[in-house]
């Protein structure tokens, strides 16, 4: 289904059984995240705040945070539909005969149809124009108990290129700073960053708008890793099976979707000195530390007359991004198979936040396939900041996490399973020594990696510690492995539930950085997934586990039943 914007995909959502109103008056401030935050971990509905204090706007939020509203919002029944017709498109053997090239006209002739297409009328995001700019009528929350103010979640960021004049669209968290700019949250690696170097090497103020509130194919193209030059707009109408209408700013000359609820025009002045940024608690569920990034200003804010203010809480997941990555999973996985054909499925669990790891099964043809898997995973785009590749065969299905951890157990043996690589990690990651770079672990759990005869016993334990001083976890690990037989240890932190494995592993995959954390003996493998501290070589702050604060805790449970969400 094509929706004409985001108030037809509510609707959509109401009459699916999948949105939630609630309208007992709530605060922005934590309170709302709290409600969110439940919702989110039970695998509830999508929900609209009709009754926020300090602003008369609505909000929505986790309205694609379930596979079905995920599909709702692309319009298919499943993820997969989507790469099965990417694989259409890709598949060559569709157009070597006059007979199967008829065939696929109809599907050929739908890319003329997702071109995104300029308009010279004013859109519907322009009823009404804020030139005297409070940016505090807006909101937005503040999601966590440390986070340095209010974020707006979900904004579309359109920027332009300075040489080439195509715009870019990303989605970058925007700290309100005061009633007419924020920071521009644009991390080194990504595209929006490199065009603000361009603006910044010939010292050119950069025209920036942000859009909120767009139909959901729009806001999920936003985040989509499309390879550099695809128009964001173009997969959109792609995804949507209709041309994005788009209309050019009041202020500046960027255009942005015609139908947005909401719209912040403005500039950022790369001669002006960068702005501090954070913490903020973000979707590793730790919160990403304070850091030095451009100064958005807002010169109009437009919207339409009945907006709602589209946000997304982030956080341990499940959340509702988790959903946007598995759609990136699904989606994205026939151009991964063009550059391996090796490879059969991918997973990128939850536990490992989109970056941390991901689960492959291949065809394993000849020897080395497994490290040659490894090695182009860690070569493709933003996959270059995976920390943990697990590679098993085809016959192991990669949705099943009890099959992988059975395959690991049964084939992973020392140092000859392993592959330890050095080289980009993502901004997020706190716990290599050095920013954006560390150690990542690939590890060979196909059958040509087992050693027959092993006298180890294919199990884990896991070994919780109050870690008292520095390199105790190792010697842990070190105490462990001489004692018992089986294959795999991992020490983490007390309080951490050793039953509760879905959190054992969110905690490796955040926590270690594979040349430091880990310890091979005797054919066992050692995981220190503790907390670091700076005597153990670490040269950067270890950020806070998001935590929600005890008397937000109970201020949500005791007005439960006011929201009327069960």
């Amino acid at each position: 289904m094509v929706y004409r914007d985001l108030q037809q995909f509510i609707k959509a959502l109401d009459a699916a059984g999948e949105l939630r109103y609630i309208d007992a008056r709530v605060s922005p401030h934590l309170e709302i995240t709290e409600i969110v935050d439940r919702v989110s971990k039970a695998h509830g509905k999508a929900l609209l705040f009709r009754n926020v204090e300090g602003s008369d706007y609505p909000v929505l939020i986790n309205a694609m945070g379930s596979f079905k509203r995920m599909c709702m919002a692309l319009g298919v029944e499943s993820l997969d539909d989507i790469g099965e017709e990417i694989a259409d498109y890709l598949d060559f053997s569709n157009y070597l005969s006059i007979s199967k090239l008829i065939k696929s006209v109809p599907r050929l002739l739908r890319l003329l149809n997702i071109f995104p297409v300029k308009s010279r009328l004013k859109g519907e995001c322009q009823q009404v124009i804020e030139k005297d700019v409070n940016l505090e009528t807006l909101p937005v929350l503040k999601c966590w108990p440390e986070d340095a103010g209010r974020f707006i979640t979900l904004p579309l960021v359109f920027t332009k290129d300075l040489k080439t004049r195509q715009q870019n669209v990303g989605m970058y968290r925007m700290q309100i700073l005061d009633k007419t700019s924020t920071a521009m949250h644009w991390h080194k690696h990504k595209d929006g960053s490199e065009i603000y170097r361009a603006y910044k090497e010939n010292k050119l103020k950069m025209p920036v708008s942000v859009a909120l509130g767009c139909d959901p194919a729009i806001t999920y193209a936003a985040t989509a890793p499309l390879p550099k030059g695809i128009d964001e707009m173009m997969f959109a109408g792609w995804l949507r099976k209709s041309r994005v209408k788009m209309v050019k700013c009041i202020t500046n000359d960027i255009y942005v979707p015609a139908n947005a609820e909401i719209v912040l025009e403005g500039y950022v002045d790369p001669e002006e000195d960068l702005v501090l940024e954070g913490p903020f608690g973000d979707h590793t569920g730790y919160y990403s530390l304070a850091d030095y990034y451009p100064k958005f200003h807002v010169t109009c804010i437009t919207h339409k007359k009945n907006a709602v203010y589209p946000a997304t809480v982030v956080g341990k997941p499940p959340m509702e991004d988790c959903y946007m990555a598995k759609a990136t999973e699904r989606i994205f996985l026939p151009f991964l198979k063009i550059q391996m054909p090796e490879l059969v499925d991918l997973n990128l669990p939850l536990e490992g936040v989109f970056h941390n790891c991901a689960i492959v099964s291949v065809d394993n043809r000849y020897p080395g396939c497994a490290r040659k898997i490894m090695n182009c995973i860690w070569g493709i785009g933003q996959m270059m900041y995976t920390k943990l590749i697990v590679v098993v065969d085809r016959t192991v299905n990669v949705q099943n996490l009890a099959e992988v951890r059975d395959a690991v157990l049964r084939n992973v043996c020392g140092a000859e399973s392993l592959v330890i690589s050095e080289g980009p990690l993502d901004a997020l990651d706190h716990s290599s020594n050095r920013a954006l770079y560390g150690s990542r672990l690939g590890m060979d759990a196909t059958n040509a990696s087992h050693v027959p005869g092993s006298n180890l016993t294919e199990t884990y334990r896991i070994i919780p510690i109050h870690k008292e001083k520095p390199w105790h976890g190792r010697e842990t690990l070190e105490e462990a492995m001489k004692q018992y037989r089986d294959k795999f240890y991992i020490v983490v932190d007390d309080g951490v539930d050793p039953e509760d494995l879905s959190t054992v592993m969110w905690k490796v995959f955040n926590n270690i950085d594979a040349k430091r954390d880990m310890i091979i003996f005797d054919n066992k493998i050692g995981i220190d997934a503790t907390k670091k501290w700076k005597e153990e070589g670490l040269t950067r702050d270890w950020p806070n586990d998001i935590v929600m604060t005890d008397a937000v805790k109970q201020l949500v449970t005791e007005r439960w039943d006011e929201y009327g969400i069960d």
